[in-house]
């Protein structure tokens, strides 16, 4: 049980650490009309993307878990 806790903590750093470079993907279009329109709109998109990203990464995370779970045998549960 403990190996698979670690294990798990483990992919989610990976994880965390590989997403910083994707904000070097922006389009830069929408980057420079999103400054251009203020610090108030650049938080507001800014939030809103978080907004959109939570619950896909919560089912996400549990069709994973519910799939980690279902693949392991009886015995060790």
């Amino acid at each position: 049980m403990t190996r698979r806790i670690v294990s798990m903590a483990g992919l989610l750093g990976a994880l965390l650490i590989a997403a910083a470079p994707a904000r070097a993907q922006g389009c830069v279009m929408c980057y420079t009309s999103a400054l251009a329109a203020g610090k108030g709109v650049e938080d507001a998109l800014r939030n809103g993307v978080m907004m959109l990203l939570i619950p896909v990464a919560l089912l996400l995370l549990a069709v994973a878990v519910k799939v980690w779970l279902s693949a392991t045998p009886a015995a060790t549960q």
